[in-house]
């Protein structure tokens, strides 16, 4: 294929994946609107015998004590759609979809979008705590990939549109297309070029769109003031980034010790939920009747969250509440049930922040930072720490309030977060799951440094050429001759009596010709004149991803205006060699202007 068909190509498939993100990007945002009001129908249904779509908490239901019950019903429902129907049912949702970019070459099974949303329904409308982030991304992840499944697509193509069903669901929950797209590209794509970029904008942005028809345009969580006041008041932000840190890795921890416990007992695994689902109701029903009253754990609490971003709550409220919904969620996630990480987390986030917050107003009464910063700052921090997404969890903070007094204290806490939790986990709450599965999770990407190198300053410019007039046996003989020229490349190039490129004969095709007995036969004829070649203008990456296509293990170097000119040769060592000076450039360290005072040494700094 030429270099001018490859980028045709590409053209043509960015323009199909664009028309294809814009109507996963309308069918997310449907499907988000129909689960929440799915959710809020079994609420009803299940704890006030009703018939509505309304998202109301399950505190006021007339059962009493019986709502202890329902949270275990919803658990055992769960089990048995996990048996008869799918696996895929169960979990967080992220690292489902995650593990299908990874493992699957981006395929989802169509029943995935169909009895996720359900299993999830049935989850948080039974009084499970968490929100329905998760189930939303992997039902627009796998709308995504059936849509690429049902056509005629690649596998990165794939990958491109489960991920911006991901990101349409995201978007379509919260309203918030910059931060599903960050966080489409940290955890689903691995990568940030034109080909996903593109489509992925088209996709958040339609589903955005849904998200402002039916909600309005308006912030998720409306906040008052959030000014973190005096710079000097970052300190006390750098301490908040520490703790959250420290309850990121936590948390993770105690997830994955409460899993492994579920694992290690003998009961049956589709009984697991209906366990976590009592624990809930159990906690659900006697923290606010009998430890705090008003402390709800039930469901994805976006109202909790609001609340505690408005500084509407006592630090003895947020502690009980941090604890009784920090427990919950630990349980019933842990048990295997159908529900997400984000809003949980998120609430547990600015309950830190919040707590944080009041203490040190009463610590320091002159300070004069909002509460409002803390729990915004805590909020994304224990977030993007937990999910190393800390890029997209700083713009959640500011999206989801349309508030961006507190910027920078929630970007320090974040960053300071992220760094304490890289430094204690080696995996985040979504891919501890998958690692011990042997999947292996990159949580950072970064350009290849190939694609940032042209075949021009790696080529070999001193070419080595035979005449296609010359036989094997004269070839034979001349390497036998230990000629330098000859003996150092796997394969030389055949040129005409002006030099042109005719073909190439590698030391395969001349043992192949001494088996036959072919020794007068021209090496032309010997070698292959059906030429796959790389240009000087083009970067190393797109000519090694020709030489792994084709098998070949070097390619001529010619002229895009004359394809028979020879310029150079690429080899898979010119490419090692480039690779590796990359590298070495990296870890080396140059002397600097300033040496430590009183060193001795000359050792750089």
């Amino acid at each position: 294929m030429s270099f001018m068909s490859e980028s045709r190509q590409s053209g043509s498939a960015l323009i199909k994946l664009s028309l294809l993100a814009a109507l996963i990007g309308a069918l997310g945002g449907v499907t988000a609107e129909l689960l929440h009001r799915l959710i809020g129908l079994v609420t009803n249904l299940a704890f006030y015998q009703r018939v509505s779509t309304e998202i109301v908490s399950p505190l006021g239901s007339p059962l009493g004590a019986g709502i202890i019950l329902i949270p275990a019903i919803g658990g055992l429902i769960i089990g048995l759609m996990a048996r008869y129907g799918s696996p895929l049912v169960r979990g967080h949702g992220i690292p489902e979809a995650m593990e299908a970019v990874l493992t699957k070459s981006s395929r989802i099974p169509p029943l995935v979008a169909i009895l996720k949303p359900l299993s999830a329904a049935v989850s948080i409308g039974s009084g499970q705590p968490f929100g329905a982030e998760g189930p939303i991304i992997q039902t627009g992840a796998a709308i995504g990939s059936i849509l690429g499944q049902a056509l005629h697509t690649t596998a990165s193509e794939r990958k491109v549109l489960l991920a911006c069903g991901a990101a349409a669901g995201l978007a379509a929950t919260f309203g918030t297309p910059i931060a599903a797209i960050i966080f489409a590209i940290e955890l689903l794509l691995f990568e940030f070029r034109a080909r996903s970029f593109i489509p992925l904008v088209i996709a958040s942005t339609v589903a955005t769109g849904v998200h402002i028809v039916l909600f309005g345009s308006g912030p998720v969580f409306s906040v008052g003031n959030a000014d973190f006041g005096s710079p000097i008041n970052l300190v006390f932000f750098l301490v908040l980034g520490l703790i959250s840190g420290l309850v990121a890795s936590g948390l993770t921890r105690l997830l994955y010790i409460i899993e492994d416990a579920f694992h290690r007992s003998k009961i049956n695994t589709y009984l697991w939920p209906a366990i976590g689902g009592l624990f809930v109701g159990i906690v659900g029903y006697a923290v606010p009747k009998f430890v705090y009253p008003g402390v709800d754990v039930f469901g994805p609490g976006y109202d909790v969250i609001g609340s505690i971003l408005n500084n509407k709550f006592t630090i003895g409220f947020l502690v009980v509440l941090l604890l009784s919904k920090g427990a919950v969620w630990l349980v019933s996630l842990g048990s295997g049930t159908s529900g997400g990480v984000l809003a949980p987390v998120f609430m547990i986030g600015a309950a830190i922040g919040g707590i944080f917050g009041l203490l040190m107003q009463r610590l320091f009464p002159g300070m004069d930072a909002a509460p409002v910063a803390f729990a915004m700052a805590g909020m994304a921090a224990v977030f993007g720490s937990s999910t190393r997404a800390t890029f997209a969890a700083i713009i959640f903070a500011f999206e989801m309030t349309q508030n961006y007094h507190a910027i920078l204290p929630v970007m320090l806490a974040s960053v300071i977060a992220d760094a304490v939790a890289n430094a204690l986990m080696k995996n985040s709450i979504l891919t501890e799951q998958l690692q011990r599965k042997g999947v292996m999770v990159h949580h950072e990407y970064e350009a290849d440094p190939l694609d940032m190198i042209a075949v021009s300053s790696v080529m070999t410019t001193d070419v080595v050429s035979v005449p296609q007039t010359m036989t094997v046996g004269q070839l034979i003989e001349a390497i036998n001759q230990h000629d330098p020229r000859l003996t150092r490349h796997q394969a030389l190039l055949i040129v005409d009596d002006q030099q042109q490129l005719t073909g190439i004969v590698t030391r395969h095709d001349l043992l192949k010709a001494v088996r036959e007995g072919d020794l007068d036969e021209p090496v032309l004829e010997a070698g292959n004149s059906d030429l796959i070649v790389a240009y000087p203008d083009e970067t190393v990456r797109q000519a090694l991803i020709r030489m792994m296509t084709s098998n070949i293990g070097r390619l001529p170097v010619v002229e895009h205006a004359q394809p028979k000119h020879i310029v150079g040769y690429l080899s898979r060592g010119n490419i090692m060699a480039a690779y590796l000076k990359r590298v070495q450039d990296e870890g080396s360290v140059d002397k600097g202007w300033i040496r430590y005072f009183g060193a001795k040494s000359k050792t750089p700094i």
